[in-house]
């Protein structure tokens, strides 16, 4: 087979294919962004570190050096602040093809079911300007376009399903009949690897999925079963412009940084509809791939799902509270700049020096809560807003002790602000 390049070899489906193809003997390099992220997936593979999105075709020739095949499963939703979609789905790929042109170079290339230039979303539009270079690279390739992909890592649609089917008591009744079809990740990962090695016709496109379809609403309840929550108590209908709200809010928050799973491509799929026809593929020789409920089966879900499905909508919850937390603290402080200042003079603090603390902690808190806000500086404003404040408790210990004894308890209320910046800095590991 030779040696393989797989672009996105941290992400969801580019780690699983990497699995795949180390089980079956290949000699694997990945390509990503991420060096950390990279160790914690696959510490025993070579790595390119790099912005794909920014390499020229001098760039790519470089990295295709003694490769047979090239793997492509990196991808984004939608564009913000971290992703362009033009980038990461059409100009990479015609970098990339126009590098390999007139060798004997083999490109596996994921796309996704439903895509069309005609499509409904960007995210669509642009995979299949993407698919286009690939068929007209003139090398071998192979398209393989997958339904929505379930696997044990929760990511993007997998993670909405979680956080929807774990709802306490009262469901969100929302795309109930848009029609939804789902892979396994790891026979998307064997399908890949089964079109590495040849074994597959090549200069195909396929799409990769289960033959039933059901309904979303019907999705979540099979997902909130498996997770051996009983069936909600009510569902309540979500009106479409809750949705459109939720979208456009989700969409705003990726400029910041945010890849939610509401933001308007990922909830437009779904009102499309995740389905494909898998009839090429079985024709082909491909194996069927498992319905959801038996794949669900196969792997129980264990505490550790049950708990993701629980936070993972609180998640924005607890940065909004700690964003609002801080914010306020530090207006407030300003706001009453001269009885917080007063409050420290009449314990023996200069005039100067308290106007300094006082002054500069609301800063820092107004600092901290916009920070937060940020998604690549969120997890250090969390930790910035534990250390912030074990700053002002010792300070208080020091300065003004009788604080602690304060009815209102302004001291001991810090302690649980500081579990909660900790928690959420736990929380925002995203893969």
């Amino acid at each position: 087979m030779g040696k393989v390049l797989v672009l996105g070899a941290y992400g969801l489906i580019g780690a699983a294919c990497v699995t795949a193809l180390r089980a079956r003997g290949a000699e694997v390099i990945g390509l990503g962004r991420s060096e950390m992220a990279a160790r914690r997936a696959h510490p025993g593979i070579g790595w390119i570190f790099c912005d794909m999105a920014v390499q020229t075709v001098a760039d790519w020739r470089r990295h295709l050096t003694d490769v047979s095949v090239v793997v492509n499963a990196a991808g984004a939703l939608q564009d913000g602040a971290r992703d362009s979609l033009h980038a990461i789905h059409d100009s990479t790929i015609a970098n990339l093809c126009a590098a390999a042109r007139g060798s004997d170079l083999r490109i596996i290339q994921i796309s996704a079911a439903g895509v069309s230039p005609e499509a409904s979303t960007e995210f669509f539009r642009s995979k299949a300007r993407g698919d286009a270079h690939v068929r007209a690279s003139g090398l071998d390739w192979t398209v393989l376009r997958p339904t929505l992909v379930i696997g044990r890592t929760a990511y993007g649609g997998t993670a909405l399903l979680r956080g929807v089917a774990g709802l306490p008591m009262i469901g969100a009744r929302v795309f109930d009949a848009c029609p939804v079809q789902a892979i396994a990740l790891e026979e998307l990962a064997g399908a890949v690897a089964d079109c590495t090695e040849g074994r597959m016709p090549a200069r195909q496109s396929y799409d990769l999925t289960e033959q039933p379809v059901r309904g979303f609403g019907e999705t979540v309840a099979l997902f909130r079963n498996w997770l051996g929550f009983a069936p909600f108590a009510w569902r309540v209908p979500v009106p479409p412009v809750a949705m459109r709200l939720a979208g456009w809010g989700a969409d705003a928050l990726g400029w910041l940084g945010w890849r939610s799973s509401l933001r308007t491509s990922a909830l437009q799929s779904i009102a499309d509809g995740v389905t494909g026809d898998p009839s090429g593929w079985l024709a082909a020789g491909g194996r069927a791939f498992t319905p959801l409920p038996e794949v669900l089966a196969n792997t129980p879900a264990t505490l550790q799902e049950r708990w993701f499905a629980r936070l993972y909508p609180m998640m924005p919850l607890v940065i909004a509270t700690l964003s609002l937390f801080w914010l306020v603290s530090g207006l407030v402080g300003l706001w009453q700049f001269g009885r917080a200042a007063e409050m420290l003079t009449t314990r023996g603090l200069p005039d100067g020096l308290a106007g300094l603390v006082v002054g500069g902690g609301a800063i820092a808190d107004i600092a901290l809560g916009a920070l937060v806000l940020y998604r690549p500086w969120a997890v250090r404003a969390c930790l910035a807003m534990v250390v912030v404040s074990l700053g002002y408790m010792a300070g208080a210990a020091v300065v003004a002790p009788d604080l602690w004894a304060d009815p209102a308890g302004p001291m001991v209320k810090v302690i649980p602000a500081m579990v909660l910046a900790l928690l959420g800095a736990g929380m925002l590991e995203e893969r």
